[in-house]
């Protein structure tokens, strides 16, 4: 009894935290770490991908890793522990481990110790919500019996039935796959070595009849499984079929229900913006600006943040359950990126509040941040209006979709050389095209054009960010 006491006080289990506003679930992209090594509070162990993005998870205390729960590629239910860690290695025999995370999923979840540590459990900045008193039971397919392999099986296919002693062989990231595209693996030819089933079997199992035949001939026997964490594919001589999930999920249904919620108007104007262009060129070689990075861009920003300071009441949001507009005293300021996980929309808090300079520090450290993949679900919450940048693709201009929350989103289009008239003549003049939508619901068309219209004015005579401001 003083030995179950003993253990259950010496290994502490690291659960799957909430990320951000409220996600239910993320997938275990990378672990840092193996079982047996070292690792001290507030090492990164793993990295995980939301609906939002994806996130570095650091451990919250010192010790050894005794345990990963799943392997890379799961998606995991916040609340279930990942990790469990020896914090005080060397004081006893310790139950054995799983050599890998993919044996570790045969391990049920089991139902708290009586003398586990209790409370509030750590999320990433700060600690969550008081953890229930409730006893989480078994995860289904813990009573299964058979070799470890059947467990593993179980698990990975989200259910508990048994598994036939002639159960195909194939690696966990196969097993997923198959799963992915709904193949089952007793039906699939193997070439693998030793008949182990491959990742171009499963491909090649979900490929259709006719599209069989205009498939190349020996496809790849014998390859090697992928890196779990990729996303799974399902090709065909004349379609590729990609599952929809993570950042792109979040998009396709942010953008759907924003486009059927909000009534967009979008307005247009066509700018001279030489005088701008003429701005930015100093602004590189003044010496207040070194280590920023000056573009059109940060221009346009300042722009938008002075015409929403004239026009207040564009920054606001539309409060269905409430059915009020909550009018914001503070700009959040939203700029889409694109990245290689979908299209995600980090914002610079209070930058209204912000120096040309300081706007221009933080502009670039958004746009480093996000090109690496290293955004916070905390970065992109809390947006107020919005600007994306379709210039920097050769793009006119386009009818943007409001974030999610929010009033109005400026697009931005490319700035080009073109005839124009300037004092009477025609002459070549660098000029862009602005597009701004908003939300009918809270921003009629005089406000909007209002805050176009500003915007337009200041580019045309950079001047007004002083006499405006």
């Amino acid at each position: 009894m003083t030995t179950m006491t003993e253990t259950s006080a010496r290994f502490r289990e690291f659960k799957m935290p909430d990320v951000g506003e409220g996600l239910t679930e993320a997938e275990i992209l990378k672990w840092f770490v193996q079982p047996g090594d070292t690792v001290t509070d507030g090492q990164v162990v793993c990295e995980v991908e939301t609906a939002k993005a994806a996130v570095e998870l650091p451990v919250p205390f010192d010790g050894v890793v005794h345990e990963l729960r799943f392997p890379e590629g799961t998606t995991v239910d916040v609340g279930e522990v990942i990790i469990s860690v020896d914090v005080a290695p060397g004081s006893g025999d310790a139950p054995a481990a799983p050599a890998s995370a993919a044996e570790a999923v045969q391990q049920p979840v089991a139902e708290a110790e009586p003398d586990a540590p209790k409370g509030r459990q750590p999320v990433l900045v700060g600690y969550g919500v008081a953890e229930s008193s409730t006893k989480r039971r078994a995860r289904k397919g813990a009573e299964v019996p058979g070799p470890a392999a059947a467990a593993i099986q179980a698990e990975i296919n989200g259910h508990g039935a048994k598994v036939p002693e002639s159960r195909p062989l194939a690696k966990p990231p196969v097993r997923k796959l198959a799963k992915d595209l709904g193949i089952d693996l007793a039906t699939v030819t193997p070439t693998g070595e030793g008949g182990v089933i491959t990742r171009e079997d499963v491909h090649a199992a979900a490929v259709p009849a006719p599209a069989e035949a205009l498939a190349p001939a020996g496809a790849a026997a014998g390859g090697s499984a992928p890196a779990p964490a990729e996303t799974p594919v399902a090709r065909t001589g004349r379609e590729t079929r990609i599952p929809v999930k993570g950042v792109r999920k979040a998009i396709a249904q942010a953008m759907v229900g924003s486009a059927f919620t909000a009534p967009h108007v979008t307005e247009f104007v066509t700018v001279d913006v030489t005088r701008t262009m003429k701005l930015v060129a100093e602004l590189k070689e003044d010496k207040d600006m070194a280590g920023v990075r000056v573009n059109p861009l940060l221009i346009i920003a300042k722009a938008l943040l002075v015409a929403i300071r004239r026009n207040p009441e564009v920054n606001a949001a539309w409060d269905e359950a409430g059915q009020e507009i909550v009018q914001k005293h503070y700009v959040n300021l939203g700029i889409a990126a694109a990245t290689p996980r979908g299209l995600i929309v980090p914002n610079i808090k209070d930058a209204h509040e912000m120096t040309l300079p300081r706007l221009g520090e933080a502009l670039g450290e958004l746009v480093s941040t996000a090109r690496e993949g290293r955004t916070s679900p905390a970065a992109m919450a809390g947006g107020t209006v919005t600007i994306t940048n379709v210039g920097v693709f050769g793009v006119d201009t386009g009818t943007p979709i409001l974030n999610p929350g929010e009033s109005a989103i400026l697009a931005v289009g490319a700035i080009k050389l073109q005839p124009w008239v300037h004092k009477g003549k025609v002459k070549p003049r660098q000029v862009t095209t602005l597009a701004l939508s908003f939300d009918h619901r809270l921003v009629d068309g005089e406000l909007g054009s209002k805050v176009l219209a500003d915007v337009a004015a200041i580019l045309e005579q950079p001047k007004r960010l002083i006499t405006w401001a």
